[in-house]
């Protein structure tokens, strides 16, 4: 007699916020006091073992509350599955959360919903990779082409990328994998740092971080910009008496401007050579950003850490709107998505450097990465991925860095969960950090 199906039987929930605010670790233009926080969900098993898969999306404090809601809201669709059947076609179930036309309407994918969707999404992948004992860049770097693009939902981006095209980039993706896997694994993948250049730091801190972050291997450093005009005169031009004229720095406006502003802005600091402009204006205007693109060239435009869902990413694409695509691992509906995403890049033959400017972002899209290297792309050159040092230690395979560059993970699964002793100290309000915070009283993170 067959043993019982192991089942998914249930979706935990939890509000997890770091004090990042007190030391402005994440200031920037438009946020200026933000508390990473992570709504985060862990799928338990009844499987031999008890596996768990771990997921979560990244919020700056306030609201995080809001995205747990909406990420418990969605346990009736997963309660009760199969763990082989979601395990061996996730794509099953990014369908039947995509496709649930009530929560639909909340979007259409975008926004909460969609982000507790790709919690959910990852949640599922870590756990199929760590059943298959392949951390998931490499279980997706060996997985078929056919097997892939079943797991792209291609509705509404055929008139810019079809099945046929994805499955041939896959194909042509698998001639020299294995040397790849092995330069990777020996190199690891080149990464870039924005921890000097948050706009909260003082010059003498800016200078004191870009000087070590030079010294610790990195080609490129990004700056926050945006507030004022010149203060970022002042601080890019301390950055470029620092590094030097071989290192690369890029400038980040976090949306700040309108179109004729961000023209003006950045050529007022193109004296500095930033080497891309990011999100220069809001992230859903796609003409704004390619007239933005055409006006400050030769600094590059870069976006994509708050643009919705694969759609407007093609669209990017179609109208030449940016010289590099920035995907994140938390913002669209998880692995599936970005797989689309990823894939349309390759086809436009732009470059992707992922944003990683948060609490477990940078542990997330290094499979992203690793996987499109070895995978779809074959190439480093004009890539990096973004790094942050901060709240790694919370996390039960933190990123390792190693001569500027990200060490391929190992471990199996998405490096996505958390130790447990930080889920009970930072779990808002009642952690054992935050029920014995006294300033909680007076705003943070409240």
């Amino acid at each position: 007699m067959s043993a019982t199906p192991a089942r998914i039987i249930a979706v935990d929930t939890h509000d997890i916020r770091f004090p990042t605010s007190r030391e402005l670790d994440g200031s920037d233009a438009m946020n200026p006091d933000p508390d990473y926080s992570a709504a985060y969900v862990v799928l338990r098993t009844d499987e031999d073992g008890g596996a768990e898969g771990h997921g979560f999306t990244f919020t700056i404090g306030r609201g995080n509350d809001v995205q747990v809601a909406a990420i418990h809201a969605l346990r009736h669709h997963v309660v009760g599955r199969l763990v082989d059947d979601v395990c061996g076609d996730p794509g099953s179930l990014f369908r039947d959360l995509i496709g649930d036309s009530q929560l639909r309407w909340l979007g259409p994918e975008k926004g909460v919903m969609h982000m507790a969707i790709g919690a959910v999404v990852n949640a599922v992948w870590d756990l199929a990779a760590k059943r298959a004992r392949q951390p998931l860049w490499q279980l997706l770097a060996k997985a078929d082409p056919e097997w892939l693009v079943s797991q792209i939902d291609f509705r509404y981006i055929t008139d810019a990328l079809t099945p046929e095209e994805a499955l041939q980039i896959l194909r042509r993706g698998r001639e020299g994998a294995k040397e790849r896997t092995t330069r990777l694994l020996q190199r690891g993948y080149p990464a870039y740092t924005t921890s000097a250049g948050w706009l909260g730091y003082d010059d003498d801190k800016l200078s004191r971080l870009a000087a070590q972050a030079v010294a610790d291997g990195f080609t490129q450093i990004k700056l926050k910009v945006g507030a004022d005009l010149d203060d970022d005169v002042r601080r890019c031009r301390v950055a470029r008496t620092v590094v030097g004229p071989d290192v690369r720095i890029a400038i980040d406006a976090n949306q700040r401007w309108g179109v004729a502003e961000a023209i003006r802005w950045t050529r007022a600091l193109a004296a500095f050579a930033p080497y891309w402009i990011e999100e220069p204006t809001s992230p859903d205007d796609i003409l704004a950003h390619a007239a933005v693109r055409k006006a400050v060239a030769p600094v590059k435009v870069a976006t994509g850490e708050h643009v919705h869902n694969r759609i407007v990413f093609k669209q990017m694409l179609q109208a030449g709107a940016l010289d590099v695509l920035q995907i994140d691992a938390a913002r669209v509906a998880g692995v599936n998505e970005n797989l689309a995403i990823l894939l349309l890049a390759a086809k436009y033959g732009v470059p992707v450097c992922p944003h990683a400017g948060g609490v477990g972002l940078c542990e997330l899209v290094q499979h992203l990465s690793m996987f499109d290297y070895v995978a779809v792309s074959g190439t480093t050159e004009d890539r990096v991925i973004e790094y942050v040092d901060h709240l790694h230690e919370h996390f039960l395979n933190p990123v390792v860095i190693q001569d500027g560059h990200y060490a391929a993970p190992t471990a199996p699964g998405f490096s996505a969960a958390m130790r447990p002793e930080s889920i009970a100290r930072y779990t808002f309000p009642g952690g054992t950090f935050w029920a014995t915070d006294p300033d909680l009283q007076k705003g943070h993170a409240a």
